[in-house]
């Protein structure tokens, strides 16, 4: 279901709650037909050893999230969790919103949980696949040594949220995938993450992952102007993409970006249907453009010659 116009703060949001409804999760529907459930769907978790640690792992998020990831557990199945990140400034991933299904396993902690990204069928970071696949050490769904892997007796779900915020999400994810690469690559790469960002924005929006609908409206309204100007900005080559803090100079006179036409394109498709869904959520946008053009200098032509260009062409239409 798609987002409407509730408003409601994120400030209002709970970072850590428990709620009822696990429908759709991930692993709800990855079950297996033999895992032992009550009639009420609940899992059965025998291990004692098992739920005093989950019921651990809860106090730690409970009590330790920082302002950028929020979690939900279910009360009728102790085994799943789902958390949002927020994309951290100065990576391409700015003030985006991903989303990620956790199952602890019956013998938890002895091997890590399992996790899966929503991706939407994109795969913006070398780590996250787009089939949700998620690579990372401490998951032991990749290589490592010594702490980098999953250790019952000191790893924690948090450790698991932040390095994928701060390990896979991060400002450079070019270098995620090992081996020699060619330093000048990893630009052309942030824009390609940046443009899928916003591509998943709008599958956010349009279906939201459930217990997060109101937070989804109120972040995206809260960041709609900065994340427009963003798409403003990289399009016109005014700043590095992964770099717009919300007052960069787009009109500078200053050196610019290198920016390939197929990124151009991308923004010039993808920004208009960011604007009309931010509209639709109720989000200020005031003194922003409904859609780009291009004048001829790489700008938005929305002054009097973006007018003239649009009136010839109505005429010769």
């Amino acid at each position: 279901m798609a987002l409407g116009h509730e408003q409601v703060g994120v400030n209002k949001f709970k970072q850590f709650d428990c709620v009822v409804d696990y429908s759709d999760h991930y692993y709800y529907h990855q079950s297996k037909p033999n895992q032992k459930s009550n009639s009420h769907g609940t899992m059965m978790i025998n291990n004692r050893n098992t739920m005093k640690r989950i019921m651990k792992e809860w106090e730690i998020l409970e009590k330790n999230l920082p302002p950028s990831i929020f979690v939900r557990v279910y009360e009728g199945r102790i085994d799943l969790l789902r958390a949002a990140i927020i994309g951290a400034s100065k990576t391409p991933y700015h003030n985006g919103l991903f989303f990620f299904d956790l199952q602890f396993p019956s013998d938890y902690p002895n091997n890590p949980p399992k996790v899966y990204y929503r991706s939407f069928g994109l795969r913006l970071n070398p780590n996250l696949y787009n089939s949700g696949y998620v690579c990372l050490s401490l998951l032991n769904t990749w290589g490592g040594k010594g702490t980098e892997r999953w250790c019952p007796d000191e790893s924690t779900i948090l450790q698991v949220l932040l390095s994928l915020q701060g390990l896979v999400l991060n400002e450079k994810p070019y270098y995620n995938e090992p081996g020699i690469k060619p330093a000048w690559s990893w630009e052309s790469y942030n824009a390609d993450v940046f443009a899928l960002s916003c591509k998943t924005m709008l599958y956010l929006m349009k279906k939201p992952a459930r217990n997060f609908e109101c937070f989804i409206a109120a972040h995206f309204r809260d960041h709609a102007s900065v994340i427009l100007k963003a798409c403003v900005a990289y399009r016109n080559g005014r700043v590095r993409i992964g770099l717009f803090d919300g007052d960069a100079p787009v009109g500078s006179k200053k050196k610019k970006v290198n920016v390939s036409k197929k990124f151009k394109d991308s923004m010039n498709e993808l920004y208009p249907e960011l604007y009309k869904a931010f509209n639709r959520i109720g989000a200020s946008l005031k003194n922003l453009p409904e859609k780009l053009e291009d004048d001829g200098d790489g700008k938005p032509a929305n002054g009097i010659i973006g007018k003239l260009k649009r009136f010839w062409e109505a005429m010769t239409a």
